[in-house]
């Protein structure tokens, strides 16, 4: 049951970020501290990603694991009020990311998807950072 009136979760809803989350500017800091330079919300790329990165011709969607529903993690978890509305919008989201990823998939850019509960986990997520944008760099010295 809902300890709030319907008025109170409407505003509190309304207050949720869809640009500038913590768990993006976060990936925003680790890209830049690498010295990965990017660009923000491309609206002519599809979905408007998170994060750009021309030079490397890949872009970057930091997912809610809520409202993306990422597989096996606690974050995704289901309302218990209201579940046919929960249901019909979370599957309106993954229509939406398979639509997306599939213009990725048949363009020039590469996708890059990096869930919120990644960014809890600092050496995981540079880690794989790095994997992404540097495994093919030798350095010399």
């Amino acid at each position: 049951m809902d300890t709030l009136t319907e008025e109170k979760r409407s505003w509190n809803m309304s207050r949720i970020k869809n640009r500038d989350t913590k768990p993006e500017l976060e990936v925003r800091s680790m890209l830049h501290r690498m010295g990965l330079r990017f660009r923000l919300q491309r609206k002519d790329l599809p979905g408007k990603p998170d994060i750009v990165l021309p030079k490397f011709k890949k872009v970057i969607f930091v997912h809610g694991c809520f409202w993306h529903r990422h597989p096996t993690c606690k974050l995704a978890y289901t309302p218990k009020t209201r579940i046919e509305f929960w249901n019909n919008k979370f599957n309106r989201n993954i229509q939406n990311d398979i639509k997306v990823t599939k213009k990725y998939s048949q363009s020039e850019w590469n996708q890059i998807i990096i869930w919120e509960c990644e960014t809890k986990e600092f050496k995981k997520l540079e880690a794989k950072i790095k994997n992404i944008f540097f495994k093919n760099m030798v350095e010399i010295n």
